[in-house]
């Protein structure tokens, strides 16, 4: 039995959990506001540097592109050295080269530095899920897990409106608005003195008595505030998780080996697809809006509208992953945006562009809701981060591909086929998740890992007779 594992699940709700929330939540928001501030740059830069349409493309994948290798490496150097170091030096690395970034004078310049800021915020933001998840006990992880991912809208609405009032109405306001984007460092102080280790992490290290320092604070912060514990009996027996070989290439390997390479596919593909639907249209908001002949006022306008939309897109999906259970909400929220692009794809009129715009933000940004929740779940803890980090490093593949195909494909094509590229992917995507994932819900970490998808289709299997009973 994992002590460990069951002295986690025993933890009420608190505020305890609650900060954990907003302290990685806080990273998202920033996260957000740098991804999708390259929208709004776009427009700007591209024609102060009088761009082609290859170039911007090119220009608009160089976060991603850096994400890609900031995530895979970040995912396995934190199943080797710890997520706390991790999350804290790529933030570092991301705010100064955001920083940079507000300093250059020719696309090149701009472009490296982008690169360098995408790198660390993918070594950033793919620890921050997988190191909440190991601290929430499983009847909350995945409303938890995508409520976390959730503050990503925030971080959206904030370019949108920062675009909209800096960037069109100032000549250096592309700028101001990449020195905003490096605020962030500000944060580190907070990480610093706050962020525990993760104990479970800990223990798949055999770092046992280290694992049981920060638990014993844990549990002195609830007895502090009188609040009871439940006997650790109370829990149930919890399997310990398997002990790391602490190689990081090992690590990597045991993603393919015999045991847990249908779940690595599942989720590279998830990735791929949800990433390549998502970014093939919103890095290219203002500029596909600009090119159906609306003003840059209005375009910038309808992008606020679309980008709020995410708030209640992540939250919905963040409640129904404990009603209907993560594969359900990546599924049908997967599906669901591909007939909003559609339905964009056919729009003509400012309002019904707005209206499926709104739909395909609403559902794309909850199927990540979904995905955030998933990933860290379905990977057990001494390859959690690797694998989280090469699923959401595959999954830039999409990012750094969409923005490049769109550039290509849009001149061709137009709208429409812009989208039917995207509606294809986003529905084999969710056919992948929904017949060959495992259901996770209301699961501890370490059950997941030990028994995959037996235990649930056990449970499943005699429920009606329960219920006959």
């Amino acid at each position: 039995m994992s002590a460990v594992a069951a002295r986690l699940e025993r933890l009420p709700l608190s505020g305890f959990h609650r900060k954990l929330l907003l302290i990685g939540g806080l990273g998202y928001m920033f996260d957000g506001l740098d991804s999708s501030s390259l929208a709004f740059l776009l427009p700007v830069v591209s024609k102060l540097w009088h761009l082609t349409s290859a170039e911007t493309g090119l220009v608009a994948s160089s976060t991603y592109i850096g994400y890609f290798f900031g995530a895979f490496l970040s995912g396995v150097l934190a199943d080797v050295i710890g997520r706390r170091r991790i999350m804290m030096s790529a933030l570092a690395i991301y705010c100064l080269a955001s920083l940079a970034s507000a300093t250059a004078h020719d696309w090149h310049t701009f472009f490296a530095w982008r690169i360098v800021a995408g790198f660390g915020s993918g070594a950033e933001t793919v620890v921050i899920a997988p190191f909440l998840a190991e601290f929430v006990p499983r009847r909350y992880r995945g409303m938890f897990c995508g409520a976390l991912v959730g503050f990503m809208s925030f971080g959206y609405l904030s370019s949108s409106i920062l675009g909209y009032t800096v960037v069109r109405n100032f000549p250096d306001g592309w700028r101001y608005l990449a020195v905003v984007t490096s605020l962030p460092v500000v944060m580190l102080l907070w990480w610093r003195r706050t962020l525990p280790e993760s104990p479970r992490w800990m223990e798949s290290q055999g770092r046992t008595a280290e694992a049981d320092r920060v638990l014993n604070e844990i549990e002195s912060w609830y007895a502090q505030r009188n609040i009871a514990l439940a006997p650790l009996a109370t829990v149930g027996a919890v399997a310990p998780a398997a002990r790391s070989s602490g190689s990081a290439l090992q690590n990597v390997l045991t993603l393919w080996s015999r045991r847990l390479a249908g779940t690595t596919a599942v989720s590279w593909l998830m990735w791929f697809s949800v990433a390549f639907a998502y970014y093939s249209f919103f890095s290219w908001i203002p500029s596909l809006l600009l090119k159906e002949g609306l003003t840059m006022t209005k375009s910038f306008g309808f992008s606020i509208a679309i980008y709020g939309a995410q708030i209640p897109g992540y939250f919905s999906a963040a409640w129904l992953n404990e009603r209907i259970g993560r594969k359900g909400v990546v599924a049908s929220y997967m599906s669901l945006g591909g007939i909003a692009a559609i339905m964009l794809s056919l729009s003509h009129t400012g309002l019904e562009i707005m209206a499926a715009g709104i739909c395909l933000s609403f559902f794309m940004n909850g199927a990540f809701a979904g995905v955030y929740a998933y990933t860290p779940e379905i990977f057990p803890t001494s390859v959690r981060t690797t694998g989280t980090g090469s699923s959401s490093s595959f999954g830039r593949i999409g990012s750094v591909s969409a923005p490049i195909l769109v550039g290509l494909v849009y001149p061709a094509f137009g709208f429409f086929g812009v989208f039917a590229m995207t509606t294809g992917v986003l529905l084999a995507g969710a056919c992948v998740v929904f017949f060959l994932g495992i259901e996770t819900r209301n699961r501890s970490l370490e059950d997941i890992e030990n028994n995959g998808a037996f235990e649930s289709d056990a449970r499943d299997r005699l429920a009606p007779t329960n219920l006959r009973g």
